[in-house]
């Protein structure tokens, strides 16, 4: 990933693309909860479950939801749809850095440039051959600005033929697992899902506590990001041990 780095400086002397990004993407914390339990919460939050007939009004005639049903399909057929989704969980990673993306979307950068820093990039991230081929697509086709999008809807697919619920987890303090665990066990109470997948995010403009969004597009909040709030309802989700930022 070193000669990554080293061309994208070279084509673009500004750009100074952090190593650690492409090489340590975060990951999302799948979370067996066969053996959790979780306290009483007075939260009354609903949600419809997934359905063919969601999936069919989410995924509108867009690219980006073309192309995602395309890769989920090669994905699906070929019995690799958990590793496809850790491969685009990758390239999503790699691609927020804006100079990254700016290199890739840059229409001045000849094709085949772009597709030897695909290889490089597939073969250090160990991507399945499909998704390699996949981003050489894009690029061919001139659609690897929508590479981001099509992360989005990958996603929003994989949740709906695996019937998983994605709930994103907002706090300043990082949390324990077992406290991680407890808040998957709730929301699949909430939704009724058969499996929950937790994505963390330190949020220091929180102040204090934590949220947690999920459903269509992050839809349902649990807000405890108020001290106070926190305080009072501690006991009660027995995450009293919680250290916050005073």
């Amino acid at each position: 990933m070193a000669s990554l780095h080293t061309t994208i400086t070279a084509l673009f002397p500004s750009i100074q693309t952090p190593r650690s990004l492409l090489t340590h993407p975060k990951p999302i914390l799948n979370l067996s909860l066969s053996t959790t339990t979780f306290p009483s919460l007075s939260l009354k939050l609903t949600r419809p479950r997934h359905s063919a007939g969601s999936l069919g009004a989410r995924m509108v005639s867009t690219a980006a939801a073309s192309y995602a049903l395309a890769l989920a399909d090669i994905a699906k057929s070929n019995n690799t749809l958990d590793a496809t989704t850790t491969d685009i969980e990758k390239i999503d990673e790699i691609f927020s850095d804006p100079q990254v993306f700016d290199f890739f979307a840059n229409p001045t950068v000849d094709a085949e440039l772009k597709k030897k820093l695909v290889d490089e990039i597939a073969t250090s991230s160990s991507f399945q051959s499909h998704t390699r081929n996949f981003l050489n697509i894009l690029v061919d086709a001139k659609r690897i600005g929508l590479v981001k999008e099509i992360a989005k809807e990958y996603e929003f697919v994989y949740n709906t033929l695996t019937d998983t619920e994605m709930a994103v987890v907002s706090s300043v303090v990082k949390l324990e697992s077992q406290h991680l665990a407890q808040i998957a066990k709730q929301v699949q109470k909430l939704t009724g899902a058969k499996n929950v997948r937790i994505k963390t995010v330190i949020d220091p403009s929180l102040v204090a506590g934590f949220t947690v969004r999920y459903g269509n597009s992050g839809s349902k909040l649990i807000d405890m990001s108020v001290k106070k709030q926190l305080e009072e309802i501690a006991a009660q989700l027995d995450l009293g041990d919680i250290k916050l930022n005073e």
